[in-house]
């Protein structure tokens, strides 16, 4: 009979697969960021990693009392397949919608509910996942901007979660 990990299969609801919450993607840039996290490779995230890792994004002396906080949200020991968990937990429930509005937001500091296209253009072409003239073509013919040149992002994020056509 094969023991499975007890500290790793303690939160998994109802025996299922936390890998199956996931595309294969997601899994692979959740893998990536446990690897930066985890600082000194041994294959679980611990507080020594944390403060590690908070270093390298620039904060220093971060509390003690936080970081026995973040990995108290553990059940145990952090390894890939609890970290997975613990993200499906924090995401489970979130609304596609709001997620994409509040990307949008980020843009929209004043919460005017709407863009610049030219703003968001720019920052759609220039960076992380970056689209192409062809794909901000295609984005302004489904979604064109009024006559100030603003992007009502709140429309476009309906109708990317509901799939409706605008009225």
């Amino acid at each position: 009979m094969r023991k499975a990990p007890k500290k790793a299969k303690k939160k998994i609801e109802g025996g299922s697969n936390v890998f199956s919450m996931f595309e294969q993607t997601q899994i692979q840039e959740f893998k990536e960021a446990f690897t930066i996290m985890d600082q000194n490779r041994d294959g679980f995230i611990d507080k020594a990693d944390l403060r590690d890792t908070f270093a390298a994004l620039g904060r220093l002396n971060v509390k003690n009392e936080e970081l026995e906080d973040m990995v108290k949200e553990a059940p145990g020991p952090i390894n890939f397949t609890v970290f997975l968990t613990m993200f499906g937990e924090k995401l489970k429930g979130t609304d596609p919608e709001e997620t994409i509005l509040n990307a949008f937001k980020i843009f929209d500091p004043e919460g005017k509910g709407h863009i610049k296209a030219d703003y968001i253009k720019e920052m759609l072409m220039t960076q992380a996942d970056r689209f192409s003239q062809e794909e901000i073509n295609q984005m302004f013919a489904a979604f064109p901007p009024d006559v100030s040149g603003n992007l009502d992002y709140k429309n476009l994020c309906y109708v990317i979660t509901h799939g409706e056509e605008k009225d």
